[in-house]
């Protein structure tokens, strides 16, 4: 099972490619986008949807994770990053994925153990999780424990059903 993790932002959208066998896990590839700073928000927008477009026709994976965002910014920030958030829901969506979305204390605590983690531990703990990993950024790393989080939430539903 292949997933992509997708850390959604304006400025930079992180990005992480697993393979998941079971518990095993296994780094396939991450990077961040950097959509345009200046211009148009559409064209930013469309920036991104075409980067994530293409990152799924090259790495084909069977599944999506988007993290909620968590935003104690202003109205204006709030509703760019939402704006961001939306094509990174929609985009895998389009493409046929199911796509998982999880809250930022559920992704920490599911890779490093505390809902409260900061970014330097789930650094630390993604790359202890895949020792081939190289992310670029924390963008990067996030976008890998996001996938990391599905990963292990998708097969607790499935022990759970196979159970009843």
């Amino acid at each position: 099972m292949r997933i992509i993790g997708i850390d959604p932002g304006l400025r930079r959208t992180g990005w992480g490619i697993i393979e998941a066998d079971g518990s095993r896990l296994g780094f396939v590839a991450c990077g961040t986008i950097r959509p345009p700073v200046a211009g148009e928000l559409a064209i930013r927008l469309l920036a991104l949807h075409t980067r994530l477009l293409a990152l799924i026709a090259q790495y084909r994976p069977h599944e999506a994770a988007v993290e909620e965002t968590f935003v104690n910014a202003g109205r204006r920030s709030a509703l760019s990053l939402g704006q961001a958030r939306g094509v990174a829901l929609m985009t895998p969506a389009a493409a046929g994925l199911p796509v998982g979305e999880y809250a930022a204390n559920l992704v920490k605590k599911s890779v490093v153990g505390t809902g409260h983690a900061d970014k330097t531990q789930v650094a630390m703990m993604v790359m202890t999780l895949l020792p081939r990993a190289a992310p670029d950024g924390a963008d990067a790393s996030d976008a890998l424990a996001i996938a990391i989080c599905h990963a292990h939430h998708r097969a607790t539903a499935a022990r759970m059903l196979e159970a009843t």
